[in-house]
């Protein structure tokens, strides 16, 4: 495993950390034995940053359970987050931080976070009800280790939110899917130069760039290097740039772990040669020329009033222009269960716009669900399901 140094704390952060919001799932919850081997497995290839949040169902106390009884707190930073939208009053601080310390088992949170943070204005509203001086308590008292903030918004407030605080370390969106997206390359070379390390996430945009990358853009990679995969060379891109210094990846089963590890004991900043970069220019046409909706299936628009499966609708769009028309029926079907008595297709939004409001891609979901609406429910489609409901009776 290649390290990196915090500059603000000195600690060295595994070049790869484990993202800890898609722990591997049984009937609905969290499996924690098959947790258990991935988080273990990590820890042993030399993995020491692990990322979580208060809003992610169990993963708080899975992490937290499988590192106590395996003696591991010691050989973990663990990172957390505070979860900004829920916070109405400054008793809320207290109650939201005691709540993750007990399900993670701990006493101190080596990276703590704001999670989500948008905007200056958020921010200032939080600061109106104690915000700052509660984490400077909590720091001197060792409780929080590292103060920080996971972004979703745009390049202008990430600068300004930047300035705002003297933050120990940041966490943004970045892939080579779009370098100028919410904070950018321009965020990430910014927080450099104050001497933050910038923890990145979704670098693979939710998977997209590997199972949802077209047919020409895998063999533009396999031409160029056949021994790594699609995941590889979004991890590299990441890699190659010396502002980052770890790169989260979902990752849910131990084989994952060990592509990813080999891959990461191999990065360094400058790997990339002009000749690879010019893959990734041509790679990213095609996926841009494809992909319509750039959602990474997070869930965080979930669950909607009416019962629509907005990040399978988007994935079904998606698949219809990547892999066909006839296959992103077949996906659209199978995840909105469109000739049940209990569907969740696009077609039953009626535009509340709850969604949108917690969308950390900001996307304009009433619009895009249209789209999907006119595309995938077509009359003809209707008139077969249709047909089909009624021969199912």
């Amino acid at each position: 495993m290649q390290y990196r140094i915090d500059q603000k704390s000195g600690n060295s952060l595994s070049a790869l950390g484990l993202g800890c919001m898609r722990f591997p799932m049984s009937l609905g919850r969290i499996d924690l034995a098959k947790s258990e081997k991935v988080v273990l497995s990590a820890i042993e290839q030399g993995v020491n940053y692990f990322d979580t949040a208060y809003i992610y169902p169990g993963s708080e106390e899975a992490l937290g359970t499988i590192l106590d009884r395996n003696s591991m707190r010691k050989k973990a930073f663990i990172a957390t987050k505070l979860p900004l939208a829920s916070c109405h009053k400054a008793e809320d601080f207290d109650k939201f931080l005691s709540e993750s310390l007990s399900r993670l088992k701990t006493n101190y949170i080596d990276y703590y976070l704001l999670h989500s943070a948008s905007d200056l204005k958020q921010f200032n509203d939080m600061s109106a009800l104690g915000l700052q001086d509660w984490l400077n308590a909590k720091k001197k008292e060792g409780i929080i280790k590292s103060i920080g903030f996971s972004f979703h918004g745009t390049r202008d407030e990430f600068l300004s939110l930047l300035d705002a605080y003297p933050w120990d370390f940041c966490q943004i969106q970045y892939n080579y899917s779009d370098p100028n997206y919410q904070a950018g390359v321009t965020g990430l070379k910014k927080a450099a130069e104050l001497g933050m390390p910038v923890i990145i996430m979704e670098p693979l945009l939710g998977g997209k760039l590997v199972g949802g990358l077209p047919k020409k853009a895998v063999e533009l990679f396999a031409n160029a290097d056949s021994n790594i995969t699609p995941a590889g060379w979004a991890l590299d891109w990441l890699w190659d740039q010396p502002e980052t210094t770890v790169v989260l990846s979902g990752m849910n089963t131990v084989e994952q772990i060990q592509e990813n590890c080999a891959l990461a004991s191999k990065s360094a900043p400058g790997m990339l040669t002009p000749e690879n970069r010019e893959i990734y220019v041509q790679v990213n046409k095609l996926f841009q020329e494809s992909y319509k909706i750039h959602c990474t299936g997070c869930g965080y628009c979930m669950p909607c009033p009416k019962n629509v499966n907005i990040p399978g609708c988007f994935a079904a769009y998606n698949t219809s222009y990547v892999m066909g028309f006839v296959t992103g029926i077949q996906q659209y079907a199978t995840s909105t269960n469109i000739i049940s008595d209990r569907k969740s297709t696009a077609g039953l939004c009626v535009e509340c716009g709850k969604c949108e409001s917690h969308c950390p891609q900001k996307l304009q979901i009433r619009q895009e669900l249209k789209k999907v609406e006119r595309r995938l429910e077509p009359w003809p489609v209707k008139a077969a399901l249709a047909v089909a409901k009624r021969v199912m009776k």
